[in-house]
């Protein structure tokens, strides 16, 4: 299994992780005995670096991997996160939280959930704009001192917040999203990145599913999935990027692997320091994903890609527009 370290003194990982989140939240209804199942399939071959979230299921995927991690908590590398405050009522509204008495509390609360004594990751899930980050960063350096956690994360951040993170504490690992038709993080964030040495971890490699070319039209979704709300899955922009997809597959198609395969190849491509964490809840898509590592693509297929997949062709924003603004990556 092909390695990659998580920053300049950071543990290495498999060049591969597995994402969470879908197990419990947002991509339709739950199958717990399905994605336990999934996440020893997992273990077993190897992919040990599992990602979560406080918010994911209102805490309910912690719970679902405290169950794993109670007979397999030495072959697991748990990375979680904290800032979002969701409410009950009203799904769609979320508050995002930096300051230093909500950093503690929200990491006693996912050891709990968890079951453990130590988060080997903990990012900050988003970059709260009304508190500076010098002092959530701080509070999470104490997590470290403490012994609750062992490495620092951020999501979406840009340079300006990474540069000043890195000078409260090292930061391990930076998780924004990108795919091919995610790439806003090109230049100015990944120059950062390898600039302070901090690893970056992709969540929705394979553009929230639709880059697999499974979707064909916005009824594949469940009615609760939240992809239906999303710019990028409604309407003409569908169609538009729909046949985006249609070249990806027949360039799949050639070189003997799936969609799907291609995609996170591309993404495993852009630099030994990348460390995607495509999510599922099903063994036959994880395994499918796993064959992604022997997808070799040479210079002319990655120029190929460039051709036949331009990310100025993809169509809509990645998130509604209140989400868009909580994403310091923009700035």
């Amino acid at each position: 299994m092909e390695k990659r370290a998580l920053g300049k003194n950071g543990p290495l990982v498999p060049a591969l992780g597995l994402g969470c989140m879908g197990m419990s939240d947002f991509y339709g209804p739950r199958d717990e005995a399905q994605s336990l199942a999934t996440l020893n399939h997992a273990l077993d071959r190897g992919i040990n670096h599992l990602d979560t979230a406080d918010m994911y299921g209102y805490g309910d995927n912690e719970i679902l991997l405290g169950k794993l991690l109670k007979a397999r908590r030495p072959d697991v590398f748990l990375a979680t996160k904290f800032g979002f405050i969701r409410d009950r009522a009203d799904p769609h509204k979320r508050v995002v939280s930096g300051k230093a008495d909500y950093v503690r509390a929200a990491c006693d609360a996912s050891l709990k959930r968890l079951g453990i004594d130590v988060i080997d990751l903990y990012y900050a899930h988003r970059i709260d704009a009304n508190t500076p980050i010098e002092e959530t960063v701080g509070a999470m350096a104490d997590l470290v001192k403490a012994g609750k956690v062992r490495h620092l994360g951020l999501c979406e951040a840009g340079p300006t917040s990474l540069r000043r993170a890195s000078a409260v504490h090292p930061i391990a690992a930076l998780q924004s999203e990108y795919s091919l038709w995610s790439r806003d993080v090109e230049g100015k964030v990944l120059d950062a990145c390898r600039e302070l040495g901090i690893a970056f971890v992709p969540y929705s490699p394979l553009g929230r599913g639709f880059l697999t070319g499974q979707f064909k039209t916005i009824n594949d979704f469940a009615p609760d999935d939240q992809r239906r709300s999303q710019p990028r899955f409604q309407g003409e922009n569908f169609a538009r990027n729909l046949a985006l997809v249609a070249r990806i597959q027949a360039m799949a198609a050639r070189k003997g692997c799936t969609a799907s395969q291609l995609a996170l190849a591309w993404v495993l491509a852009q630099g030994p320091d990348i460390i995607p964490i495509p999510g599922t809840r099903r063994i036959t898509n994880f395994d499918e994903n796993l064959g992604a590592l022997d997808v070799k693509l040479s210079a002319g297929d990655l120029a190929e890609i460039e051709t036949v997949f331009p990310a100025s062709a993809v169509a809509g924003t990645r998130y509604p527009e209140q989400m868009m603004a909580l994403l310091d990556t923009r700035k």
